[in-house]
């Protein structure tokens, strides 16, 4: 059983539990971070979340979803150790997890329909880091967490 974590915000409430019945009714555990409910409410307070679960271990991935996806994407990518990546078809999902070791999955609901959706977390899911050149990347992409950690914001702010 994978264990996945899955949230977003009131424009993606709907296809979030959408998501997560399929997830549960593939095998998976899911843990909701929510939200809840259709009521308005800022992405950011789900995304991160979302990514803590996935960065400590305590999911192996992470799903998000708003309008667009970018907004928790951009979030998400924020705390170090996420590679978020926005997807809008198959082979963007099959992409991100073999080029880029894409770790957290971030959906658009008012561009993507319940059924893409699902074929996009199920082609994500699948997928698997193809390592190789490919690994050299992303560890330099996981360098860029060090090299532009707090200490560098603080200088940047002087």
């Amino acid at each position: 059983m994978t264990v996945i974590a899955i949230g977003a915000d009131h424009a993606g409430y709907s296809l979030k539990e959408d998501l997560k019945a399929w997830l549960v009714g593939g095998g998976h555990q899911v843990l909701d971070f929510g939200t809840h409910s259709l009521e308005s409410v800022d992405y950011p307070d789900f995304a991160g979340p979302v990514a803590d679960a996935v960065t400590s271990g305590a999911a192996v991935r992470g799903v998000l979803v708003c309008g667009t996806g970018m907004g928790m994407a951009m979030a998400a990518n924020k705390l170090d150790g996420v590679r978020a990546a926005v997807c809008l078809d198959p082979l963007m999902a099959r992409m991100s997890r073999e080029h880029n070791d894409a770790n957290v999955l971030a959906l658009g609901a008012r561009i993507t329909g319940r059924d893409a959706a699902v074929e996009i977390l199920a082609t994500w899911l699948a997928a698997d880091f193809a390592g190789g050149r490919h690994a050299r990347r992303v560890e330099k992409i996981v360098d860029l967490d060090r090299v532009r950690g707090p200490e560098s914001a603080d200088a940047q702010a002087r």
